[in-house]
């Protein structure tokens, strides 16, 4: 099964550092947020990622290009008038990506709809290239075959950031109380399942994922939720991106599923 990531927005929300490369580029621990996403993939064995890139694209596409390169201890011999590389240390994960320039102004939908052709005629993951979570991607992977439908997505409580009020209807505070999770509401974070039957709720370049495809779909009864309770976080902003790195820095990051 093939995972596909949208990488292809402008990330405004970040601009200091967006302004410079995708928001998938960022770089969480020294790596860009797009790794630490496929190394939960791969860490459940999934290995073959589609990007739908857009904004900056080449940033991506230079980044792979030079990845066996910086993850291997090398010996450059310009001896005797050679030019040689040997490798002796290689850590790069066994991943096969396809980067495909989706479009500048292209709305999520329409880059997956785009990149169609790399998909086949299997079921396919799909997430957004900016949040990172310790999503059981072989649990979501069983519930989407076992309900039968065309798509799933994954649910997660965002939680409910303040104090709550108890109001009636005549409008009288009856209670000041601490949050509680059930306050949160749920909401789709990525980590989806589709059969390639979705595609065909996809009009083109200006349809947004979230909207009429997935809305279409949800009335058409083919969407079921994955509800995830364990750690998710995007990153949207720059208070996010620290509060994710100060996660990582302690060495108790949730989302690091993996082993090395």
């Amino acid at each position: 099964m093939k995972a596909v990531i949208l990488a292809g927005g402008f990330g405004t929300r970040i601009s200091e550092e967006s302004q410079f490369k995708p928001k998938p580029m960022v770089e969480l621990g020294g790596m860009p947020i797009l790794y630490h996403i496929m190394k939960l993939y791969g860490h459940y064995g999934i290995n073959e990622f589609i990007i739908c890139a857009g904004y900056k694209q080449h940033v991506i596409k230079e980044y792979f290009a030079d990845y066996f390169l910086h993850t291997s201890d090398i010996t450059f011999d310009f001896t005797q008038g050679r030019n040689d590389m040997i490798v002796h240390r290689n850590t790069s994960e066994p991943w096969k990506v396809t980067v495909v320039d989706t479009g500048l102004n292209t709305m999520t939908g329409g880059r997956v709809k785009r990149i169609q052709p790399y998909i086949g005629e299997e079921p396919f993951l799909l997430t957004y290239g900016d949040g990172v979570s310790d999503v059981d991607i072989d649990a979501l992977i069983r519930f989407h075959r076992e309900h039968g439908k065309l798509v799933t997505i994954s649910a997660y409580n965002v939680g409910q950031r303040f104090g709550v009020l108890d109001i009636d209807e005549t409008g009288s505070v009856r209670e000041f109380r601490e949050k509680i999770d059930s306050d949160g509401n749920l909401v789709n974070i990525g980590f989806m399942v589709c059969q390639p039957e979705f595609l065909d709720y996809i009009d083109g370049d200006d349809s947004v994922l979230e909207k009429e495809p997935l809305e279409r779909a949800a009335k058409d009864g083919q969407v079921m939720a994955y509800k995830h309770t364990g750690f998710w976080q995007c990153m949207d902003t720059v208070r996010e991106k620290e509060k994710l790195e100060k996660l990582w820095a302690s060495g108790e990051a949730p989302w690091k599923v993996w082993n090395d």
